[in-house]
């Protein structure tokens, strides 16, 4: 009878080994095959100084008052007229809300329903006191070895130019296109877009336009940051997160701190109670929706254990889970994410407040909703006294867009052209772009920057020494030129 036992498991094993190996081998490679494209000869040098003087335009959103808002966009819109003569005179240009670009390259089908890429001319502004810790000065816009320095060179000015640079190159070609294409950029997407995109969405809409596709800033081509994976892997962000802000507040009786109430019971501590009950309970997730699109797409490309495992997310997701949990980028993949942010109570060291708040800030995955995530954390708490308030106005996460359509395999034979030996995968914007506001007006919404980038670039992101390589900048003017003549039809 043992015997029996052992072999019936013996053959369950290998019965299941098989089972693996078949669904493992099944999965073969999701990678468009495309023909090597003659490397397209670009003006690395003139590039380079045309993104160096857009640095130098000092687009702070919403902090800089009027007129100095106003003459840096001048500026920067100056240098666009120089430099890019062609455009100007063969698109018609519109300015919406102000200060943000609306360009119109008109095609030549009126059937062919249009498409439009974005980028936004804003940046971020410069942390105060870390000036000085910059190689060079963040908005000098410097040119040295072999990068463009300065505030805006990632976020959003590479874009931005190499978008220009590609368009007048196409222009100088004697381009037309088929179908039409809105370049829109943006004044304001750091502070939420509502000046700028949510005007030109609303424009189109009433316009009556339908896009086809949208392409907005978004995830890179990583190099070295995804494990498992040693050829550059381009995300393309077929989503994007949304976000609700959460006043917590717990209130009691203020007194004298030689006599505190019963332990739990001040505003602090019933406060702290609550927080604590939210940091030792993340919200539900796991390899769903645009996280296991992903690991589908690269599973083929890794080899061992792990392109095994993710070839089999029915039978090892419980193993795999709770790995990919421990990485804050790959956790924030795979769920709604909780980030305590804010915590004031208190204003004196003997005095008891009567009052405590803290504001949690939740970026919501796909499938959650701000009103959800509201529940979550008041059955997670489960303390009445305990008031949970939203504070500002939250965005949804976005809807999911197909990466089985036409205009998304444009996006990658673009990139699998212009960036030989690259990998392609939908991926999940973790962060907000103007992107999302042209839903309404736009089938698919893809979230995707051409930039190469290491695990050392990812902390220049927002932060010091923001620089973009010039080889990097000629590779996004190839890309783009190569997807207007995919996506448009030039």
């Amino acid at each position: 009878m043992l015997k029996r036992i052992v072999v019936g498991l013996v053959l369950l094993v290998l019965l299941l080994a098989v089972v693996l190996a078949v669904n493992t081998w099944r999965q073969g490679s999701r990678q468009l095959a495309v023909q090597p494209l003659p490397v397209l000869a670009v003006d690395k040098a003139a590039a380079a100084q045309s993104l160096a003087a857009a640095v130098r335009a000092r687009t702070v959103s919403g902090l800089l008052d009027g007129p100095a808002s106003d003459a840096a966009f001048a500026a920067l819109h100056a240098h666009l007229q120089q430099r890019y003569p062609l455009v100007h005179a063969k698109l018609e240009r519109e300015r919406v809300g102000g200060l943000t670009l609306v360009y119109t390259w008109k095609g030549s089908d009126a059937a062919a329903r249009p498409i439009a890429l974005m980028a936004h001319q804003d940046v971020v502004p410069i942390a105060p006191g870390t000036e000085t810790r910059w190689t060079h000065a963040p908005w000098s816009g410097a040119i040295e070895g072999g990068y463009v320095w300065g505030r805006g060179t990632w976020d959003n000015k590479g874009n931005l130019i190499a978008q220009f640079e590609a368009l007048e190159l196409l222009l100088a070609g004697g381009a037309q296109p088929k179908r039409t294409v809105y370049f829109i950029y943006g004044h304001d997407e750091e502070v939420g877009g509502r000046d700028g995109a949510v005007r030109v969405a609303a424009l189109l809409e009433q316009r009556g336009v339908k896009l086809e596709m949208v392409l907005d800033e978004g995830l890179v081509v990583t190099e070295g940051i995804l494990p498992g994976i040693a050829a550059p892997a381009a995300l393309v962000g077929v989503a994007e997160k949304g976000s609700v802000s959460l006043k917590l507040v717990a209130e009691a009786a203020p007194g004298h701190s030689s006599m505190p109430p019963a332990p739990g019971q001040s505003a602090i501590g019933r406060l702290a109670r609550a927080l604590a009950k939210l940091d030792a309970k993340p919200l539900p997730g796991g390899v769903a929706g645009p996280a296991r699109a992903m690991f589908e797409a690269l599973a083929p490309e890794m080899s061992g254990f792990q392109r095994v495992a993710l070839s089999n997310l029915w039978l090892f997701g419980p193993v795999v889970e709770p790995m990919l949990a421990k990485g804050a980028s790959t956790n924030a993949l795979m769920r709604t994410t909780t980030a305590m942010t804010i915590l004031n109570a208190g204003n004196k060291e003997n005095v008891l407040p009567g009052r405590a708040e803290a504001v949690v800030n939740f970026r919501i995955l796909p499938g959650d909703s701000a009103t959800s995530v509201a529940a979550f954390v008041r059955a997670t708490i489960g303390d009445e006294q305990v008031k949970v308030e939203p504070l500002g106005e939250p965005f949804e996460p976005s809807r999911v867009s197909s990466s089985s359509v036409p205009m998304y395999e444009h996006i990658q034979r673009a990139v699998r052209e212009v960036y030989p030996g690259s990998l392609v995968a939908p991926g999940l914007m973790l962060a907000a772009t103007d992107g999302r506001h042209f839903e309404r007006v736009a089938d698919n919404v893809y979230r995707f920057t051409p930039v190469r980038a290491k695990p050392e670039d990812l902390q220049r992101f927002h932060g010091t020494d923001e620089r973009l390589s010039v080889d990097n900048l000629a590779e996004m003017i190839r890309f783009y030129h190569r997807l207007l003549q995919l996506a448009a039809g030039v």
